[in-house]
């Protein structure tokens, strides 16, 4: 751990010097350049400008930030906090890459070698560097970035790492060298619902075909597991990691993190946290709160509005996801043939092989018209908070996730990479808010796990959601856990004694 002339750690007088008392407090906030990393990252960095001491730089990309221009009212949104800036570089990718899950790599690559020279320099040596009218105190970068320990530790100031993913799901990643000198990876056999055993705190709970996504790679050089390997080695560099998340929910992996990091600030869920505070503070904002980067579509809330309570099914792959056209009819017709109504998020450029003036059958259209709705992009909040919405038919992305327990809405899980096969075994086996489709896209099998959540089981899983979003909304009043442990953050980042 690095020692700063700017932060306190356990001096001889445990005072902070003339030096350390003048410095204003000032977080850069760096988040992987994608709609869920920024979308979670904002919320905390509006939680930070309530606090008004403390300066909020946001680094976004230029990609990424055009879009929120694009869709939000961001800019106006933060206008009303005078100690907020955001400060933009390019992400290294060519405007007209799709940004979707097959080109996180890529995306990646190009911080590190576009982003993040840029990155140095400007804390180093340029407009937030020791030398500036307002020097950063405080580095708070996603954990995928590597390159921030050094440059921390070259301008003496510490360095957070915020892991978007769930902590469960970032647990497995930490234990894959562990997997591999025990030799559970690469898999032996065929046989995906065999048990790992080398995951703490996870023995009896995941099997093969639940650890991320490039687990099921057949030998040890593949490019991406190398990659998420060489993440494991850094992470625990930081002086402290964030995580939004809950003790309620992930209490148990909590305590595997402290194990090994004592410094953990579990400070979510981050939206329902955000909302609290605006409105403890009375200045709950007329305009929305979103920070999506497509253009939400209003008009499937008037939509719901003519449905009865608890009756509808919402589908959503996500931001990232893709499907075939094979996987995207399967779908389709599971859902019809459900007899449910459902709204449908069908994202531009989600399903490959699938021509604009598409030859959808006449029947799915016919049962669409009469059950369901279909829009590009969704309030995502908004609707889970609807009352006629009861299920939710999820990618298993952790900010959905989280979403959706608060809402109280139960899941049908059907991941599509990386932390969303730990994330949809949880929500299936571990926490009982749902079912788990991964793996399968089969209409008989979406038919009968749509039957199964909201007619079946419906109280069941009802009332087991409602639990854990009671336990949620506790955490973020005042007093709860995650509450708590925003106050610790908030007020070492203000003392600088991380």
């Amino acid at each position: 751990m690095s020692i700063s002339r700017l932060y306190l750690l356990k001096g001889q007088s445990g005072f902070l010097s003339g030096e350390e008392r003048m410095a204003v407090p000032h977080v850069l906030i760096f988040p992987l350049p994608l709609q869920g990393p920024v979308n979670c990252m904002l919320k905390l960095a509006e939680l930070f400008c309530l606090h008004q001491d403390i300066h909020v730089t946001f680094l976004n990309s230029e990609h990424i930030q055009q879009r929120l221009l694009n869709c939000t009212d961001v800019q106006i949104r933060f206008k009303k906090y005078p100690n907020f800036k955001i400060m933009t570089i390019p992400d290294g990718l060519p405007e007209d890459n799709p940004r979707t899950g097959d080109q996180v790599r890529n995306l990646v690559k190009g911080v590190e070698d576009v982003s993040s020279p840029l990155f140095r320099e400007m804390v180093t040596s340029g407009s937030l560097s020791p030398n500036s009218e307002k020097p950063v105190t405080c580095l708070l970068v996603d954990g995928i970035f590597p390159f921030a320990v050094d440059i921390a530790e070259e301008i003496g100031i510490p360095l957070l790492y915020f892991d978007t993913i769930s902590p469960c799901a970032l647990w497995t990643y930490l234990c894959i060298p562990k997997l591999i000198e025990a030799g559970e990876i690469p898999f032996k056999g065929n046989d995906l619902d065999a048990l790992v055993n080398n995951v703490p705190g996870m023995e009896g709970v995941i099997r093969r075909r639940d650890l991320p996504s490039f687990c099921r790679v057949p030998d040890l050089d593949n490019p991406t597991l190398q990659f998420f390997i060489k993440e494991g080695k850094h992470i625990f560099q930081a002086q402290g990691l964030i995580f939004n998340t809950f003790e309620g929910l992930e209490g148990p992996i909590l305590s595997q993190f402290r194990a090994v990091c004592p410094n953990i600030y579990s400070v979510g869920p981050l939206h329902i946290h955000l909302k609290k505070s605006l409105s403890s503070k009375c200045s709950v904002p007329k305009t929305s709160l979103s920070n999506s980067i497509w253009k939400e579509d209003m008009s499937c809330m008037h939509w719901l509005d003519e449905h009865p309570k608890k009756s509808v099914l919402f589908v959503s792959i996500g931001s990232l996801a893709t499907i075939s056209k094979a996987q995207f009819l399967e779908i389709w017709y599971g859902l019809v043939n459900s007899k449910t109504r459902f709204l449908w998020v069908q994202r531009p450029g989600s399903v490959i092989g699938l021509e604009e003036n598409n030859d959808v059958p006449v029947e799915l259209s016919k049962s669409t018209k009469e059950r369901g709705c279909i829009v590009s992009w969704a309030p995502q909040e908004e609707v889970l908070a609807h009352p006629s919405v009861g299920g939710f038919l999820t990618h298993s992305g952790w900010n959905s996730t989280l979403e959706s327990i608060v809402e109280g809405v139960p899941m049908i899980c059907w991941p599509y990479f990386v932390d969303q096969q730990v994330n949809s075994r949880y929500v299936g086996e571990v926490w009982k808010l749902g079912l788990d489709m991964k793996d399968i896209c089969d209409r008989a099998i979406v038919e009968k796990m749509v039957r199964e959540m909201m007619e079946v089981r419906k109280i069941e899983f009802l009332e087991r959601v409602r639990e854990m979003r009671n336990l949620a909304i506790e955490s973020v009043n005042e007093g709860g856990s995650s509450y708590k442990d925003l106050d610790r953050l908030v007020e070492d980042i203000r003392l600088m004694r991380i």
